[in-house]
């Protein structure tokens, strides 16, 4: 399925069926999902990255058994808004990714997301342990959220034409 811009998530979403959000990192990747009615982020498990074949299985699964529609994935741009190596390994994963399954990607720029969702658990008396368990799942969240705010602004704004669902 193809990368899309946020514009064009309506004419992917199934009735009912929530967004997903992937944070990648080196070691784990941040998971969370929206509900069903596209306004609230909800953060999951993460997952301990071990090599493509298997993590893309495990999300795979992840994907049907949750029935989602588009999968949102943090982009790590550099804070001047340039690419670093974090960033083709992120296009590296969703361009294997896409050959895998019908989900379409949206990139969305992830700068600062690990910082907000460090200071929302350190406010919310999260330990420094919790926290380490917690981050990449809360960073995810945290871009879903973002990503869902806009969705819903753009739509309405009348930016994205009211279309009916699938």
């Amino acid at each position: 399925m193809p990368i899309i811009e946020i514009s064009v998530i309506p004419f992917y979403l199934k009735k009912d069926a929530p967004i997903i959000c992937l944070d990648l990192g080196k070691k784990t990747i941040g998971i969370a999902i929206s509900d069903r009615g596209l306004s609230l982020a909800n953060p999951r498990p993460m997952l301990k990255r071990t090599k493509f074949s298997k993590d893309a299985i495990t999300l795979l699964k992840l994907f049907q058994k949750e029935n989602v529609s588009v999968s949102i994935i943090g982009l790590p741009l550099n804070m001047n808004g340039s690419s670093g190596p974090q960033v083709q390994a992120t296009r590296a994963f969703v361009h294997n990714m896409i050959k895998l399954t019908k989900i379409p990607f949206v990139f969305q720029d992830e700068r600062l997301s690990t910082i907000a969702a460090t200071r929302t658990l350190i406010q919310s008396n999260v330990s420094r342990k919790q926290r380490a368990n917690r981050i990449d799942s809360a960073a995810a969240a945290f871009i879903l959220q973002g990503t869902l705010d806009r969705f819903r602004f753009l739509k309405n704004n009348d930016s994205i034409k009211k279309i009916t669902l699938r």
